[in-house]
């Protein structure tokens, strides 16, 4: 049978959709059996993913980003969990495939995808998180980060990872609330103000930021890493040490490897699952799925 393509057309601010001739000549070389379907709204792959795993298809593919994986991880659970998931990175900051080791280049991804598919290799399990009763396959941000998130979103300009940072900046002028949370994990608890709170399954979110070094996404542990209320010059000097990886050790800083983890926020916060915005809320039950997800 074919495999269903998912292509999420404006994934990388509209350079999915340019790359969909490009990418069938690819397949099409390749041998590869597919059907191509474009996403027509946001929500639309993670729908169409959850009625055909569900009725027993047992193989995807995605191409797009961080948000179109989200959306098919999401639907794959709802189908029942089982289906295998192949991704082509056509996004702007594929933190999920850095997690996985797959290759950023999308033409270098789908051909190795093409050459697993045909050599009928064995499937590699990934843990994944679910938060409340949604599912995340790289993070979770609450606080600053979602806010960031939300700025980024709203930035059209071509520039790949660069808008994260852009969006940094404008999320500073703006101003950085810092919502009183009580954060609950491994028997300890924190309670006061909080910049930002990221759940890491990997080790990279936005592109450029190496929130979570050393995290794992096969190691049957979450990382939580939040930091106390800053200002905006502590942030300044923060930021290149967060871009290195160098943050963990700073005095605002807080990281645990966790399986589980909750926070309960005074009133409503943003928050956001694989750079995807979530409603606001104020409770989040956090859990590690422990070899969740099998990749192709």
């Amino acid at each position: 049978m074919s495999i269903p393509l998912y292509v999420n057309p404006v994934a990388g601010r509209g350079r999915a959709r340019s790359s969909i001739a490009s990418l069938r000549r690819l397949l099409d070389s390749n041998q590869i059996d597919y059907e191509l379907i474009r996403s027509s709204f946001s929500g639309d792959i993670e729908e169409q993913i959850a009625a055909t795993t569900g009725a027993g298809t047992g193989q995807v593919i995605v191409a797009g980003g961080d948000g179109t994986i989200h959306e098919a991880v999401n639907g794959i659970m709802r189908g029942g969990g089982t289906a295998a998931l192949g991704v082509i990175p056509i996004g702007t900051g594929n933190d999920f495939v850095k997690a996985c080791s797959i290759p950023l280049h999308w033409e270098d991804a789908a051909t190795l995808l093409a050459d697993r598919i045909r050599s009928n290799a064995p499937n590699r399990a990934v843990d994944i998180g679910r938060m409340n009763d949604r599912y995340f396959a790289n993070g979770a941000g609450i606080g600053f980060d979602a806010k960031v998130t939300q700025i980024a979103q709203n930035i059209r300009w071509p520039i790949g990872d660069l808008v994260y940072l852009i969006a940094v900046f404008r999320g500073m002028i703006e101003g950085i609330s810092t919502p009183d949370l009580q954060i609950a994990y491994l028997g300890e608890t924190y309670e006061g103000p909080v910049t930002l709170v990221n759940i890491s399954n990997g080790e990279w979110v936005g592109g450029m930021f190496h929130i979570a070094p050393g995290a794992r996404n096969d190691d049957g542990a979450l990382n939580l890493v939040y930091a106390n209320a800053v200002s905006r010059r502590r942030i300044l000097s923060l930021l290149p040490k967060i871009l290195r990886g160098k943050h963990l050790q700073e005095p605002e800083v807080t990281h645990r490897a966790v399986k589980r983890c909750t926070i309960v926020a005074a009133s409503p916060v943003p928050s956001h699952l694989d750079g995807e915005l979530q409603p606001l809320q104020t409770y989040f039950e956090t859990t590690i799925v422990e070899n969740g997800l099998r990749l192709l």
